[in-house]
């Protein structure tokens, strides 16, 4: 059941984010933060974060996503935001 408040992140991350532990690293922050949700390589190397929880929560993934403290090498993150939609169980990694 999703919560009144609960709004859906789409983050597209730019950089040298695969092979590095990226999907991983944003598990365990996007968990510690409560968000439903995975984390996807994209075929371009990308990685497509998607977070449904509180807009504080995926506005603190958000940063942490941006903050150069990440595995690999962060150049860019691209977010579009959005109502959450269906429910998702738990965050995974794709």
């Amino acid at each position: 059941m999703l919560a009144d408040s609960d709004v859906r992140l789409d983050a597209w991350v730019h950089g040298d984010v695969q092979g590095v532990g990226f999907r991983w690293w944003t598990r365990s922050r996007a968990l510690e933060l409560g968000l439903t949700g995975y984390a996807a390589n994209k075929p371009d190397g990308r990685v497509h974060v998607v977070a449904q929880g509180s807009r504080q929560a995926c506005e603190q993934l958000l940063d942490l996503l941006s903050s150069g403290k990440t595995p690999g090498q962060v150049d860019k993150v691209i977010s579009d935001w959005s109502e959450a939609s269906d429910a998702i169980s738990g965050f995974t990694e794709r």
